[in-house]
């Protein structure tokens, strides 16, 4: 359910991360400015951090990992064309005095991927979603592939600065339907033993995985009843989830909460 209409200056949220029960951090992505905000659940902003070293190219998640490092992935590659994608690694934010953050960058790129663009069917190299797992952060495709082959694609690699060639470590078979079955965000929990993946209108909640073997896990859907451009998920709890959608028109542009069953 909605809790708040985001602040109007977040139009165009594309990734959240809480580090406590009342405020996020969001990120906007592609034509917006290098900054993070944090904002409180009453629609202000509280806190805006300049990242040095960075460029807004297409900004896409956020995620973070046990010591509070947050990453930010700027690996939006609506057209698969890229050969800059990356990840910013940031210090904890909540830690930061001053109006600007420091950020290493992690640089990487898909060996499979042989031509930009590839061909309409081989188009599953955007990615919008990503988290931390276990010393590697994980990316999940956006499949624009057509015909629609309704399969996200799981990426591994490593979480400190460097240039890595990605990992394909599976596939998740998501769904026909092109509006609703490309991923748009994704999140683990605390505890790491939930995955959701969102789309626009629905998610999907992994469990019973062994190690980073996800494909294999229990994977339920939820259909969660709109058709907003809902672009970023985090966990709040171990069941609690926090989620947002861009502004579009006279829809969009809310914070919800959504609890796990």
């Amino acid at each position: 359910m909605p809790i708040e209409k985001l602040p109007k200056k977040l139009n165009e949220t594309s990734g959240v991360v809480s580090y406590s029960k009342s405020t996020a951090w969001l990120i906007e992505d592609s034509g917006n400015s290098n900054h993070i905000y944090k904002t409180d659940f009453k629609g202000h902003i509280i806190k805006k951090l300049q990242v040095k070293n960075a460029k807004n190219i297409d900004w896409e998640d956020l995620t973070k990992d046990s010591k509070g490092n947050l990453y930010i992935g700027d690996f939006g590659n609506n057209k698969n064309t890229r050969k800059n994608l990356s990840i910013l690694k940031l210090h904890n934010p909540e830690l930061e005095k001053g109006d600007k953050i420091k950020s290493k960058k992690i640089q990487f790129n898909f060996p499979e991927q042989r031509h930009f663009p590839p061909s309409e069917k081989e188009k599953n190299y955007d990615v919008e979603a990503f988290f931390h797992y276990n010393g590697h952060l994980y990316l999940f495709t956006k499949n624009r592939t057509k015909p629609f082959s309704g399969e996200t694609l799981v990426y591994r690699i490593p979480s400190h600065k460097g240039t890595y060639k990605a990992t394909l470590i599976g596939k998740i078979k998501i769904g026909s339907d092109w509006d609703t079955c490309r991923i748009t965000s994704a999140a683990i929990s605390p505890n790491r033993k939930t995955i959701v993946l969102l789309s626009y209108g629905k998610l999907w909640i992994i469990t019973d995985f062994k190690k980073d073997n996800f494909a294999k896990g229990t994977i339920k859907q939820v259909d969660l009843g709109i058709r907003t451009q809902l672009e970023s998920v985090c966990f709040l709890s171990q069941t609690k989830l926090l989620l947002s959608d861009e502004k579009k028109g006279n829809t969009g542009g809310y914070l919800y909460t959504y609890q796990l069953n």
